[in-house]
């Protein structure tokens, strides 16, 4: 069975240009959104607390499990059992990157006897959904941070990268897979319209029948600072916490003073 599902016959994403360059030199504030942790930490830490079930953090682009340390440090904090994907750098769906991907999904599945919930960082991301539709029996939801799934790859600043790292075509890969389809599982799409590296719209998911249960959730992040953005930690917990086999909510924009401020108006 292929990882990835197949494309349907609703065409090609509609394409769409990728970040101009005044956005692509704002990736320089990263750091100060880490930074942003700390005085932040009181308020994430009211966040609420998750029921102890795995969760599995993949990391982006040519990144390992160190960059999605403090997230999961955080997520640890919120009573969640973290894993890192384990795999190195992500260099791209290499030979035996995703069965071992479905592999570590079902042994956690299994040694805990719960459904698992996947993180996923930009490329992190695609992974995390398509392992959901491939495994929905063994995942509880699916958060993805700055992921470009549903435009043309041209879209994104990064798909040369892609190419010199995973030595693959991208447009070869993308054109025979859905990857806007939505996971048949809980899934929401972190983005931010200020991403330097992805089209935002890219990050959009949009209604799908199938699954009623998708949202989309703009802060104000660059793109490699987004997995490490107190706002988009907060959202990440709270979505997290949802009790399994609930009804599924949308994710509410904070009242705690000051947190309005960091989700833009869904509706402005």
């Amino acid at each position: 069975m292929p990882f990835f599902s197949k494309k349907t016959e609703t065409g090609d994403p509609a394409h769409m240009p990728p970040p101009g360059l005044r956005l692509l030199a704002l990736e320089l504030r990263a750091p100060w959104e880490f930074g942003a942790v700390l005085p932040a930490w009181p308020v994430l830490q009211r966040a609420p607390r998750g029921d102890g079930h795995t969760v599995i953090v993949f990391p982006g682009l040519t990144a390992g499990d160190a960059t999605t340390i403090p997230l999961r440090r955080y997520l640890d904090s919120r009573n969640y059992a973290t894993q890192g994907w384990g795999q190195g750098l992500n260099l791209g769906p290499r030979e035996g990157v995703l069965d071992n991907a479905k592999r570590q999904l079902q042994a956690a599945s299994d040694a805990s006897g719960r459904k698992v919930s996947l993180v996923g960082w930009s490329l992190g991301g695609v992974y995390a959904r398509e392992l959901a539709k491939e495994m929905p029996d063994r995942v509880r939801c699916v958060i993805t941070l700055g992921t470009p799934f549903a435009g043309h790859h041209t879209s994104t600043n990064a798909w040369r990268i892609y190419q010199f790292a995973s030595g693959r075509s991208i447009e070869r890969e993308t054109a025979n897979y859905n990857l806007p389809e939505a996971p048949p599982v809980p899934t929401t799409s972190i983005y931010s319209r200020s991403d330097g590296v992805v089209a935002w719209r890219g990050s959009i998911q949009a209604p799908a029948a199938h699954n009623p249960d998708t949202e989309n959730i703009e802060v104000v992040a660059s793109h490699f600072g987004i997995g490490l953005n107190p706002s988009a930690w907060w959202a990440v917990a709270d979505r997290l916490a949802q009790p399994q086999g609930a009804a599924w909510q949308k994710f509410q924009r904070p009242t705690l003073p000051g947190l309005q401020l960091v989700y833009p108006d869904p509706e402005r």
